[in-house]
This record gives C-alpha cells, structure tokens and sequence, in this order.
C-alpha cells in the first residue's frame, strides 16, 4: 500500500531555521489552496501523468508549513475527501503536524471526527530560551496543556520534535528537554541535528547566534540517544525513536522504498520508480499546473542508502534478490574496514549503522554506492 502527503504551506511567522517551502498568506488565498487541494485529491488531474487509479493507501500525512493554522472546518474537508478518495480507514495512520500555539481546542473536534489518530507537535526544545530563539512562540507550559488535551481525548500516538545542536544550547539545557520530552510519555520522538540551509534567516545572520560547534553537536546528539533509548525508546532510525509498535508508519514508506504520493507545492512523489514533483508555487498550483517529473527511483544504490538509515540495516540477500550480486560486491569489500573502525555492524548478511556510524552516515554510505 502507498502513503499519501498533503502539504500546506502556511504559517503564521517563518522559522528562522526552516527551508520548507511555507509562509504567511491572506484568507482568500488559503481558502482558494483548500478548494483546489480537494479538486486535486478528487480528480488526480494535476499529477495524471504519473498516478494511475484507483489508487489506494493506508497512511496519509499533513505537514507543512502548519496544518494547524487552517480551520477545523478546512482540514475535516481535506482529511475526510482523501480519505474516501484512497480507501483509508480510520485504523490506519492519519497525522496531522499541529503547533502547539495554534487553537488545538478549536480543531480537534474536527481532527477527531475526520479519524485523525497521530498527532506531531513541534518541541524543538522545552528552554524557552532556545525556543525565542527558534521562533516558536508558545511556551513549555503550552505544550504540555496540549499533549494533555490530545491524551483526554483518545490521541496518545503523539511525536515529539526534538532540534539538536540549536543556539545556546548546553548539555544541562539539553538534559532540560529529554526530562520534560520524557516525563511527558509520548511514543515518538523525531530528533534532528540543526542544518544551517541557505536562503533562511539563521544562514543570514549566522554570526549573531551562539551555535554548538560540531564536536559539541556530536555529543549532544550521543546524549540524546543515550538518554532516550535508556528511557525505553528504540532508536529505529538515524533521528527518530518510539516505543515498540509506535514507529511512523508513514514515514517508514520513505525509508522502505514503497511508493507514495505527494499533493501541494513543494510536495514529492514516488510512484512505479518514478520521482516526481509540484513546484513551490501556491498560486501555480491552484491553477492547476502540473507535476513535474524529477527522476527514475528504485535503483541499487538508493536503496542501500535508504535501509542504512533504519537500525535493522540492509539484507544483502534481499539487495541480491531485487537486483544482482553486484549490487553487494562493493559492500563485502568495504564492510571488513568500516566494521574495524566502529561505524558498521556485520555479520556477512546483514549490514547496519552503528551510533557513529549514524553521525557519518553520509560518508559511509558513499564507500557503498
């Protein structure tokens, strides 16, 4: 089965770290993008080239920008029109991102009648500090009344965003946000090393934040590690743990390789080894322009790239089977090294990361593919 991702790419300020595509806009125009969302989950007219119906999946994903700055209203139209539209059921996987100072009491009701049943908040740090420093603008106190809202009402599939290596960020601050993220008993956690992306305010004004410097970061992210996987989490992918059974089913497709099917600007698509796109325009889309083809996927060395960032690691029986035994011959004879200097586990058949190998996954793969 495939995974369906709507984006919606509206906020209520821009994040100084964020490189998505999003920003502020006028009700006319947000109102305009929901009504040519559901013309595009009805006919599949902008994507027709790529997508063949019917076509089915058992998780949808609204992120952004912020899904939670749209009406309740709003999001029970798009949620309930894919829905019927891909044949999902309430019992599969249905997450919206919500910002913890969005009006969650408003929405609810309307995510909750809709089957939504995941939730991801934005954290990004429980300092309210680093928080003004990241442009959030609710508080510790906030999100912790929101995580209780969504408990009291049946959503206890909650994630947790968790920004490493982020302006004034210490080992003790650090400890601050695993304690609260920890006391909060939430089943997923997604924590991401900062990325200083060109075009966004923290690229622009680099030298007026006080940054952890890359060492720092490393240790940083070995604490984090450490302290939730000693906290019951199983750290199940280079920046994401959970509880057993509580893994993102949704985002898993990505690193599977399965197919799924992007909607909204800036969203991507994989389908039938096909990669393709709707350009960062909001207007072009309601407009109705078309997706654009990026590239052919599935290869040999996408997938070793993508099964290295789970902690199960690779099969090279299962490389071997979908493509040939060349696929493998680049692993065995690096494997024996990478192994000698800590950065892989393996034992002739399965091959994974280890932590430091998740800190050079970047290198590392390069030696395979």
């Amino acid at each position: 089965m495939s995974g369906i991702y709507i984006h919606i790419p509206f906020c209520k300020s821009k994040c100084p770290y964020c490189d998505f595509y999003s920003y502020r806009c006028k009700d006319e125009e947000m109102r305009a993008y929901v009504d040519a969302l559901i013309d595009e989950i009805n006919t599949l007219s902008r994507a027709s080239e790529f997508v063949k119906e019917p076509f089915k999946a058992d998780t949808l994903y609204l992120g952004g920008g912020t899904p939670s700055v749209l009406s309740g209203e709003d999001l029970y139209r798009i949620i309930t029109t894919a829905k019927d539209k891909f044949n999902i059921s309430d019992n599969c996987e249905i997450t919206v991102e919500c910002n913890p100072n969005s009006d969650i009491e408003a929405i609810l009701p309307y995510l909750l009648n809709a089957g939504v049943n995941r939730i991801s908040l934005g954290l990004q740090s429980a300092v309210d500090k680093e928080r003004k420093a990241l442009g959030r603008l609710s508080d510790k106190k906030r999100i912790t009344q929101v995580i209780e809202l969504l408990k009291a009402n049946g959503i206890n599939n909650i994630s947790l965003d968790v920004m490493l290596g982020i302006p004034y960020q210490t080992k003790e601050s650090l400890a601050e946000t695993l304690s609260f993220v920890i006391e909060s008993d939430v089943p997923h956690i997604s924590a991401y090393m900062l990325k200083i992306e060109e075009g966004t305010h923290f690229y622009k004004c680099f030298d007026k934040y006080d940054f952890p410097d890359d060492e720092k970061v490393i240790e940083l992210y070995n604490q984090c590690a450490d302290t939730l996987e000693k906290a019951g989490l199983i750290h199940y992918e280079i920046s994401n743990f959970a509880k057993e059974g509580y893994e993102s089913r949704h985002n898993s497709k990505y690193w599977e390789s399965e197919s799924y099917l992007g909607i909204g600007p800036g969203a991507h698509s994989y389908i039938d080894g096909k990669r393709f796109y709707f350009e960062s325009d909001t207007q072009g889309f309601i407009n109705g322009a078309k997706a654009v083809f990026d590239d052919f996927g599935g290869n040999a060395e996408e997938y070793i790239m993508l099964k290295l960032r789970l902690k199960k690691g690779l099969l090279l029986s299962e490389l071997e089977k979908l493509y040939d035994e060349k696929a493998s011959l680049k692993i065995k004879e690096k494997a024996p090294f990478l192994k000698e200097q800590g950065l892989i586990d393996f034992d002739c058949e399965r091959i994974c990361l280890t932590r430091k190998g998740y800190l050079l996954s970047n290198s590392v793969i390069c030696e395979f593919i």
